[in-house]
């Protein structure tokens, strides 16, 4: 049986170049990654200077995936070995802004509410656009000689790898994007808005992907249009899958879930069968250290945990749960790994779970938050965990479940503590959707159920008890006195 030219093996990521050389696939890849650098005029050729030194490079491949599982796209990078930089000789700042997931949750629920469509667009080797100001010189790439074999390349332009890679292209995408006529978000700084009489449009960046949305379709098609003659991108049309996140714009509205992402956890974690049950976690369940000679495997527990903490992008059902488990990863015992194996039994039957943002819902951006928290619940510090959320509309937009950092002295303690968390989130939630809707800030809405805490948030009542607090979980008196809440 004649297979047409398939090559099986390209369904894998190669373990070598000679291996990556051997397979059409692959080298397809790698020298459509050198054509890029070299339209981008990246580097010239140079001979090594004296008291330099030049920063090896390699390469990466990966096998890109849908949803499904199903091969889109072999995709090969020329990566500079970063790690052998030296700051303040090849490299000074480094940071760049990128959108949170918090943010994009709100951006798809304003879109959502208002009718809005929400477009995907994809920079192509964006790193490679990012200017250099410093001098670096990298070795020749593996497999593709440059020039004479002896020589070095002095880079003009950024490669991914870079200490300063990201910051490059960041200052790059920024200046573009300026130009065009967008303002920054003072909140965000990945997040750009373009606000006039004609057109309104938001753009949301994460490092080379950026989520468009606003009222126009035709603006959202001639800011495509102005993009393509700066970049190269890719336009991915309606925004349908982003860092793992599964994204359903529908007539009803916008619905986020990670169904692939948590499949691939339980086939990770062997559970793909597991039996499910309803709850992520027993009621009343107490976890401490433990014993040294009950330690299961720290890597594979830690593994799982990193993944269910990614999961909970979506899933705040998960948030406590995962929270208190992830609180053993040192030394994680027996009991620990059960408390884990029930969360992804839970996870099993509730696979279809994520948020929906509803649309045509009336346009009064209320905010409406709920802080609480169990007090003294951890058995080893006798610390406490808060817990809060918000509601834009009838959109769940934020959600946290933290250990708080002090020990609280009483219910009234703890239950303050976390109305201040909540009170921070809350007015910079009202500030963000304020400054990219250029709208005023709408008072913010917070509930909490312990009827001394919410004495002691508006007035200093009850001082002999509460005088220890620290000042800064205080905020929130001073948030309800502005009328911000």
């Amino acid at each position: 049986m004649e297979y047409s030219g398939i090559c099986l093996t390209a369904a894998e990521e190669p373990k070598s170049v000679e291996q990556a050389l051997s397979e059409l696939s692959w080298r397809n890849a790698m020298q459509a990654e050198m054509k890029s650098i070299e339209d981008n005029r990246t580097w010239e050729v140079r001979d090594l200077p004296r008291n330099q030194k030049a920063i090896g490079l390699k390469w990466v491949f990966k096998v890109k995936k849908d949803p499904g599982g199903n091969v889109v796209k072999h995709k090969a990078r020329l990566v500079a070995k970063g790690y052998a930089q030296r700051q303040g000789v090849d490299f000074d700042e480094v940071f760049a802004p990128v959108a949170r997931i918090e943010t994009v949750r709100v951006l798809l629920a304003l879109a959502a509410q208002g009718g809005w469509k929400v477009h995907h667009m994809d920079v192509k080797s964006a790193f490679l656009n990012g200017d250099l100001t410093e001098t670096v010189y990298v070795q020749q790439p593996p497999g593709f000689i440059v020039g004479k074999g002896d020589k070095v390349l002095k880079l003009k332009k950024a490669l991914y790898g870079l200490r300063q890679a990201p910051r490059a292209w960041n200052s790059k995408l920024d200046n573009e994007l300026v130009a065009l006529g967008f303002e920054k978000s003072k909140l965000e700084h990945a997040v750009y808005k373009k606000n006039s009489k004609d057109s309104s449009l938001i753009v949301g960046v994460y490092v080379d992907d950026l989520i468009i949305s606003g009222p126009s379709v035709s603006d959202i098609k001639r800011f495509k249009e102005e993009m393509k003659k700066k970049f190269n991108m890719s336009d991915l049309g309606l925004l349908s899958y982003y860092l793992g996140i599964e994204v359903k714009q529908e007539e009803g509205g916008v619905i986020l879930s990670q169904c692939s992402y948590a499949v691939k956890i339980l086939e990770s974690a062997g559970m793909l069968n597991c039996n499910s049950c309803d709850t992520p976690m027993e009621p009343r369940l107490k976890l401490c250290k433990g014993k040294e000679e009950e330690v299961v495997d720290p890597t594979a527990y830690r593994s799982i945990i990193g993944s269910l903490r990614y999961l909970v992008n979506t899933r705040p059902d998960l948030a406590y749960s995962v929270g208190v488990v992830s609180r053993h990863m040192e030394a994680p015992g027996k009991e620990h790994w059960s408390a884990v194996k029930h969360i992804l039994r839970y996870v099993k039957g509730t696979i279809g779970y994520g948020c929906k943002y509803e649309r045509g819902i009336e346009l009064k951006h209320i905010l409406l938050g709920y802080s609480d928290s169990n007090f003294a619940g951890d058995l080893e510090d006798r610390k406490s965990t808060t817990g809060v959320v918000y509601f834009l509309g009838k959109s769940l937009v934020t959600w946290a479940s933290q250990k708080q950092k002090i020990v609280p002295l009483s219910s009234c303690e703890a239950e303050y503590v976390a109305a201040a968390a909540a009170a921070c989130q809350g007015v910079w939630l009202s500030r963000l959707i304020a400054d990219l809707l250029e709208t005023k800030e709408a008072p913010v809405k917070l509930l909490m159920d312990n009827m001394s805490a919410i004495a002691l948030s508006k007035n200093p009542v009850h001082h002999d008890r509460s005088k220890h607090i620290d000042t800064k979980y205080h905020f929130i008196r001073e948030c309800i006195e502005e009328g911000k809440g």
